[in-house]
């Protein structure tokens, strides 16, 4: 059956005026009828009209009415915004089609207040519109209308962020040769020249000003004549510029080209600099994703003159990543859309999200079945949380539990996306981690003690269900921090040092004697490390089995892929990090069908190798039921039914040690018997077994109806601040900062010439 065609009224060479009734009419200019239908891509509509109205395709603007609405002009940027036009267009007798060079979007501004029009993006498909007649011209006191003098009856004026308006530029007494800006020094000619719009006319004006370092103000700017002078006090620059009569063409009317000022390097006003400078630096960004604000600036500085702060470069550097990304606006309004994908091309996936009362972002959990299956077919019952700080637009963090594989590689698990790493979040990633996992195992997890963990996890699992390791590197780092400020650089090192000894002690006596070594260097550290619940990160205290992993920072492989793709729109994000995990499955797919012949992953073989090694040294005495001793450089207890030792290295990695395997060869059995199969090959295969699917990033007009009829969702309210992002860095024990210490007193922080007391003496020795 045919599809039903629209009649597209296409129209070009005109202007919009507004009329009592504060509609917009489109007047003068020529028009094309075009049939469209839903078979007709956007690019051979443009196509059609680029032959018809001699325009470039690439850069051209396409707009239209919503069926009666002529106060709103809707953008088509991408094909959805085409197929939506004839969609809402089909029960219309015909749709008019206004085609814009790139250059008239100039001639578009908004009506909304500047809180709200400061975050719109070019990318948004409604474009609210004023005619020139809307604008009110204000004076400075300084007899002269500048482009800061615009504003609008429902707020200030805010350029589209997208077009390289002129500003306010101040100078500087930095002379620099511009390569880059020489091309423009011809832009403007003189008397004459001709131009198709007055925004193209203006775009010139500002590569001209440019071009020739000088910095200009409006005397007159409207829809009928633009008339401006250079800013600099009685330097005769003067240029003017009206619509030639019956015509659409913008003309050159007068022109001063003499210049008495000194002319420098300009200094970009803050609004229009960041739009301008973004779409410069767009090719740089795409080809090099971490183009840092300083460079940009200076890059800037060097190529055009147009000196930029800190912020300026910054806020272009977003809006040039926007248009490289799209929109992280409208990548909210994606979520419910690809949380149902996932769940559609990954069967048994968890993905769900929730919002605030207000529709705005909350947060979002997402489990993919590949990593659910993993984890119970062929993972350790061994789970490591941590967060990971996001520094995209609306700022964030990600919540993550991460298994390790036969190989200690990590394997993400459950990841989720929150405002803030607080108990409440936690309690809701980990009700949703348990009701993923669906695991009746006692599950040990290696965590943080702070921001809210230690009450989440109880709460969620409940104590009989669950060991709580505490991450060791956090425990380090906070006793290093309580002892700063009391003991000097030697002190502390010794102290960490005997504090990671007794961390690691496999037996109680060895835990006690590092634990007795802390005491004699201060009897306050013993007090903080017997208080700070011992039981849950010394080997020889803790009751569950972590296989010697110590700390939660264990899965750096994945808060690389992070680091790649924090800046990223949300739904990008999430669709990076899918594909690298579904990169790595793959990959260790391939790389555990090498392992033909071998029980153990190759690691683990090379671990029983050495302990096979080392047992043909040790001696085994007559067993007592199923205890043996063991002879070597000491006696240890190895207990073959309970696959234990005294020295609890059997117990920690999963491996028989060499006493064990001393045993295990005097009774004549093989020691791959003795190993815990979540170290074999057969366990990481089983582990890798499930492939992560790819997932969809575009919808159908159905999709987006249906998901949209369900739910909005809106960006969060937090938005980063323009600046490198803080964050506290763990101080690793062998790289603890030397202290100053007085060599007059003694004291810590401070040295002889600032000392107090030192002060105090050479006072009472002076009286």
């Amino acid at each position: 059956m045919a599809t039903k065609k629209v009649i597209a009224i296409c129209q070009a060479g005109g202007q919009f005026v507004t009329n009592k009734d504060g509609l917009l009419v489109y007047t003068n200019g020529d028009a094309y009828a075009i049939d469209i239908d839903h078979e007709t891509s956007l690019t051979d509509f443009r196509s059609e009209l680029a032959e018809n109205f001699g325009f470039s395709w690439e850069t051209m603007t396409l707009k239209y009415f919503l069926p009666g609405n002529r106060k709103t002009l809707i953008t088509i940027s991408k094909d959805k915004d085409f197929k939506r036009m004839v969609s809402f267009s089909v029960d219309a007798p015909n749709v008019e089609v206004f085609v814009l060079p790139e250059e008239s979007k100039a001639m578009i501004v908004s009506n909304m207040p500047a809180s709200r029009s400061s975050r719109t993006t070019a990318s948004e498909a409604v474009v609210p519109v004023v005619s020139a007649g809307d604008i009110v011209m204000g004076d400075d006191n300084d007899g002269d209308i500048t482009t800061n003098d615009f504003q609008i009856d429902m707020g200030p004026v805010m350029p589209d962020i997208t077009s390289p308006l002129p500003c306010d530029f101040l100078l500087t007494d930095d002379k620099q040769h511009i390569k880059p800006a020489q091309q423009w020094e011809n832009t403007i000619t003189g008397v004459d020249q001709r131009f198709s719009s007055f925004a193209e006319f203006r775009d010139a004006l500002h590569k001209y000003s440019i071009a020739h370092g000088f910095t200009y103000k409006y005397k007159k700017n409207d829809s009928h004549r633009v008339s401006v002078k250079c800013k600099a006090q009685g330097c005769p620059w003067r240029i003017a510029a009206s619509r030639l009569s019956t015509t659409q063409l913008i003309c050159i009317k007068r022109m001063n080209p003499r210049h008495t000022c000194e002319r420098a390097v300009v200094k970009a006003g803050y609004r229009a600099a960041r739009g301008w400078v973004g779409s410069i630096i767009k090719e740089k960004l795409k080809a090099s994703p971490d183009y840092k604000p300083k460079d940009i600036a200076e890059d800037i500085k060097r190529e055009y003159g147009i000196q930029l702060n800190y912020s300026q470069a910054w806020r272009a550097k977003e809006i040039a990543r926007e248009q490289l990304q799209g929109s992280y606006k409208e990548a909210y309004t994606q979520l419910p859309f690809l949380c149902e994908k996932i769940k559609e091309t990954n069967p048994g996936s968890v993905a769900t999200f929730v919002t605030k009362e207000d529709s705005s972002f909350h947060r979002l959990f997402i489990s993919f079945y590949a990593s659910i299956s993993g984890f119970r077919q062929g993972s350790r019952p061994l789970l490591f949380l941590d967060s990971v700080v996001l520094n995209s637009k609306y700022q964030g963090v990600i919540l993550v539990a991460t298994a390790p594989d036969a190989e200690d590689g990590a394997f993400p698990v459950a990841f989720a996306v929150a405002n803030t790493e607080s108990e409440e979040n936690w309690v809701w990633f980990l009700e949703s981690l348990k009701s993923a996992l669906a695991d009746s195992r006692r599950i040990t997890f290696v965590a943080d003690f702070q921001n809210g963990l230690k009450n989440a996890l109880p709460l969620v699992f409940g104590d009989e269900h669950h060991h709580h390791a505490y991450c060791l590197r956090r425990l380090a780092e906070k006793l290093n921090t309580d002892l700063k400020a009391q003991f000097s650089h030697e002190a502390r090192r010794f102290l960490l040092n005997d504090f990671y000894a007794a961390a690691y002690a496999t037996r109680p006596e060895g835990y006690y004697s590092s634990l007795e070594n802390i005491k004699n260097i201060s009897p306050d550290a013993c007090a903080w490390v017997v208080e700070s619940e011992p039981h849950r990160w010394a080997n020889a205290l803790f009751e569950g089995e972590r296989y010697n992993h110590m700390n939660s920072t264990f899965g750096l492989d994945f808060y690389s892929w992070v680091t790649e793709a924090h800046e990223l729109p949300i739904t990008q994000m999430i669709d990076e990090l899918r594909a690298k995990l579904m990169q790595t499955i793959y990959t260790r797919q391939v790389q555990s069908r090498e392992w033909a012949g071998t029980v153990l992953t190759p690691s683990n073989e090379e671990k029983l190798r050495k302990e096979i090694e080392l047992a043909r040294s040790l001696q085994v005495s007559r067993p007592h039921d199923s205890l043996f001793e063991v002879h070597g450089e000491s006696i240890n207890v190895v207990d073959i039914d309970q696959c234990d030792c005294d020295c609890k290295v059997w117990r920690l990695t999963g491996l028989p040690c060499s006493h064990a395997v001393a045993v295990i060869e005097c009774i004549e059995k093989s020691p791959y018997e003795y190993c815990s199969r979540y170290l074999t090959s057969e366990s990481y295969r089983l582990m890798y077994a499930e492939s992560i699917n790819p997932v969809p990033n575009g919808m159908t007009m159905a999709e987006e109806q249906r998901i949209e009829g369900v739910v909005s969702v809106t960006p969060p309210p937090t938005r980063r601040t323009p600046g490198r992002p803080k964050s506290k860095q763990v101080e690793p024990v062998d790289m603890i900062k030397r202290q100053l210490q007085c060599s007059n007193c003694k004291g810590l922080g401070h040295n002889k010439k600032t000392c107090k007391a030192g002060s105090q003496v050479q006072t009472e020795r002076q009286d």
